[in-house]
C-alpha cells in the first residue's frame, strides 16, 4: 500500500512554479487509441477536456464523463479489465484510493517521451515513480460584494469573525437577510468546510504517527462553533447548498460574502455572463483566518490526471498525449482566468492572486494519507445533526471518531 503526502515545502514549490515563465509546445500526433476521461465537473476541468477532445479523429476517440460523483465511480470503473476509463482526473484526496489498489500506472516512460513541456513541480511522485501530472492549484478564497460592503459601511473582512460582524451590519441595515453562503451541503461539502476551518485553527486530524483520529478536542469544538455561528447568516436550507448552488445564489444577488473555489472564479465574474454587474462589484481576497490566527481557513489542493493501469499501452499513450494537448501552455495563456494553472509559461492574472496569497499565508495542503477519505466520510455523515441543533459539538465529534474508527478497522488501518 502506498501513501502520498504533500509537504509545505512542496506546495510552496507548486505555488511558486505558477509564476515562472518559459516556452513549450505540444500537439496531438496520436495515431490510434481510445481516450476515456473520468473527471469532476467544474469550469477549469471542462476547459482542459475540451482541448483534449481536439485530438479526436483519424482512428482516435476521445470521450469524457464529467460528474460530481467521480470519486464514487473511479475505483470500480478502473478496477475492471479493461478499465472503463483510461484517464482519471484526480486531486489530493481522490488519488489515494487509486494508489492503494494500484489502479494507476507509473508515468515515467510517457513523461520521458511526451512530457517535455512539464515542469518538475507538476510531477507527483510516490516511491520515486511519477503517478500523476498536476496542472492547477485550487482551494477556496473569499468572494465579496464590494458594493454591498460599502453600502453597509464595513471594510472587506479578513477573518471569520470579521465576516460575522459584516454580516450582522448588512442584516441590521436591511440590505440582506442572509448575506453569507458556504458549501454546507450534507456529506462531502459539509465535511470539507470542517476541514477548512479546522486547518485554519491549526488542528491535527490524527494522532502523531498513527491513523487514530484526533478531531474531538478544543480545535474541533471551536470549528463547529464557528461553522454554526456562520450558518445563522445563511439561508435556512444551507445544508442543501453545494458549490454550484452557492454560485447561483451569488449571481442572483442574494449573497454578499462566501468562501468559494478559486477554480470557479471565471463563472462568477464573466462580463458576458448572467450577472456582469455582480462580477464587476466582486472583490477577491485570501481565505479568512480564524480566532486571531494567521493560517487561512482553506485547504490547498492540486488537480491533475493519472492514467489507468488496466488499459492497453496504446490507449495509455494516446490518453497521455491528449492530456498533454489539453494542458499545453497555449491553453493556459488563452484561458488565464479559468484557474491558477500549474503550467509552464503561465503568468497568474489578478483573478488568481487571492488563492496564491492564501497559499503564501501558510494555508495547509489537504491531507493525503490513505485513511483521510474515511475521516472525511465520517465528518460528512455525522455533523448535520449538530448543525441542526440536535446534538452537542462534543457528541457530534464523538460520533465522527466512532464511525471513522469502525471504517478504519475494517480497512486495516487500525487494529
Amino acid at each position: 500500500m502506498r501513501s502520498l503526502t504533500l509537504s509545505a515545502t512542496a506546495m510552496a514549490a507548486v505555488l511558486g512554479a505558477i509564476l515562472s515563465a518559459g516556452a513549450a509546445h505540444a500537439g496531438c500526433g496520436i495515431e490510434a487509441g481510445s481516450v476515456r476521461i473520468l473527471a469532476n465537473d467544474f469550469d477549469a476541468l471542462r476547459t482542459v477536456i475540451t482541448e483534449a477532445e481536439q485530438c479526436a479523429g483519424d482512428g482516435v476517440q476521445v470521450t469524457a464523463n464529467l460528474t460530481t460523483e467521480h470519486k464514487v465511480l473511479q475505483v470500480p470503473a478502473l478496477t475492471t479489465n479493461p478499465a472503463q476509463y483510461t484517464v482519471a482526473m484526480i486531486s489530493n484526496n481522490s488519488i489515494a484510493p487509486l494508489l492503494a489498489q494500484d489502479l494507476v500506472r507509473p508515468l515515467d516512460d510517457l513523461v520521458a517521451e511526451h512530457g517535455s513541456q512539464l515542469m518538475e513541480s507538476q510531477l507527483i511522485r510516490v516511491d520515486g515513480q511519477i503517478v500523476a501530472i498536476a496542472f492547477m492549484v485550487n482551494g477556496q478564497n473569499l468572494f465579496l460584494r464590494g458594493d454591498v460592503l460599502e453600502e453597509a459601511g464595513v471594510e472587506p473582512p479578513a477573518s471569520m469573525e470579521g465576516m460575522l460582524e459584516a454580516a450582522e451590519a448588512i442584516r441590521a441595515q436591511g440590505i440582506m437577510q442572509y448575506p453569507l453562503a458556504a458549501a454546507y451541503q450534507s456529506g462531502w461539502y459539509l465535511a470539507n468546510e470542517f476541514v477548512n476551518t479546522y486547518l485554519g485553527l491549526g488542528g491535527q486530524f490524527f494522532e502523531e504517527g498513527s491513523a487514530a483520529p484526533a478531531v474531538n478536542g478544543p480545535e474541533g469544538i471551536r470549528t463547529l462553533e464557528l461553522m454554526k455561528a456562520m450558518s445563522d447568516y445563511m439561508q435556512p436550507e444551507y445544508l442543501t447548498v453545494g458549490a454550484d448552488e452557492m454560485k447561483a445564489m451569488y449571481l442572483s444577488g442574494n449573497v454578499a460574502m462566501m468562501n468559494q473555489w478559486a477554480s470557479m472564479v471565471s463563472g462568477h465574474i464573466d462580463p458576458e455572463g448572467p450577472a456582469p454587474e455582480i462580477g464587476e462589484a466582486t472583490l477577491l481576497a485570501p481565505a479568512p483566518t480564524a480566532d486571531g490566527g494567521s493560517i487561512p481557513a482553506s485547504a490547498l489542493w492540486w488537480d491533475g490526471f493519472s492514467i489507468a493501469t488496466n488499459i492497453s499501452d496504446q490507449d495509455a499513450e494516446a490518453s497521455f498525449i491528449a492530456l498533454m494537448h489539453g494542458i499545453r501552455p497555449e491553453m493556459a495563456q488563452q484561458n488565464p482566468t479559468a484557474a491558477a494553472w500549474l503550467i509552464e509559461g503561465f503568468t497568474a492574472p489578478e483573478t488568481a492572486q487571492a488563492i496564491l496569497e492564501t497559499g503564501q499565508m501558510g494555508a495547509q495542503a489537504y491531507p493525503m494519507v490513505p485513511y483521510m477519505g474515511l475521516l472525511h466520510t465520517a465528518l460528512g455523515a455525522e455533523l448535520a445533526e449538530f448543525m441542526q441543533g440536535r446534538e452537542s459539538a462534543e457528541d457530534a465529534l464523538r460520533d465522527v471518531e466512532a464511525a471513522y474508527t469502525t471504517a478504519a478497522r475494517e480497512s486495516g488501518f487500525l487494529n
